[in-house]
């Protein structure tokens, strides 16, 4: 018998927030040799939960969802689950979403409008341990790398305040919507730890709420407001 013969399916998680969409894309994987499709999400915490209780060997994800978007979804399974890996399949091919992904673990990233043959590509190369990047997207990685653009200005040379540059980290997440919670699993502390940070920098700062060191983050010049 030949390796083809024996080589087992990827089985394979579905999330997407759209259920015509997503129903479609299972249809879709159902009819591709070398895929066996497990389970589908419709949002990014029904994605880890599924990964949790079946154990899939990939996750095609989308991007934009409610409760839990693709990006955090992503962090979380490759966090929790390193046996799975995630191929971003997405409407959106620009920077904004394609390179945070990346950064959160993501092995493949494809958009909505790939054929068949690219899916099982992707899936079947980060399957096997490699990445499952589009042509277009190789190339647009490749110009980043050559041409990075304009650098972002430098933050403050210091943390403000007398800040410690743990408490800094801790301010610029909860600036950027993180919970608790999320900002242990991003900082593999507990979340008691991160407590501590929070009254310690509010103590410092005279903050008193997560709007205020929002406010605050942003006058300090630690975040900046989104392009547009």
């Amino acid at each position: 018998m030949t390796e083809e013969a024996v080589k087992k399916p990827a089985r394979v998680v579905v999330a997407d927030d759209q259920t015509v969409v997503r129903e479609g894309i299972v249809m879709l994987l159902g009819l591709l040799p070398g895929i066996e499709v497990v389970g589908a999400a419709g949002d990014g915490d029904e994605a880890v939960r599924l990964v949790a209780e079946l154990a899939p060997d990939v996750v095609l994800m989308d991007l934009r969802m409610p409760r839990c978007d693709g990006v955090e979804a992503t962090r979380r399974i490759r966090a929790e689950h390193p046996g799975t890996q995630v191929v971003v399949l997405t409407t959106f091919a620009d920077d904004a979403s394609l390179f945070p992904a990346l950064r959160a673990g993501a092995r493949g990233y494809l958009t909505k409008d790939a054929g068949g043959d690219e899916i099982v590509r992707a899936v079947e190369s980060v399957f096997s341990g490699d990445a499952g990047l589009s042509p277009s997207i190789q190339r647009r990685l490749l110009e980043r790398l050559s041409d990075p653009g304009p650098q972002p200005s430098p933050g403050p040379a210091e943390p403000p305040d007398g800040l410690t540059v743990r408490e800094t980290e801790v301010l610029v997440l909860i600036a950027e919507g993180l919970t608790n919670q999320e900002i242990a699993r991003k900082l593999h502390v507990s979340t008691a730890t991160v407590k501590t940070h929070i009254n310690n920098l509010f103590g410092k700062t005279g903050l008193k709420d997560r709007a205020q060191a929002v406010r605050y983050a942003y006058g300090k010049g630690l975040v900046r407001p989104p392009a547009g």
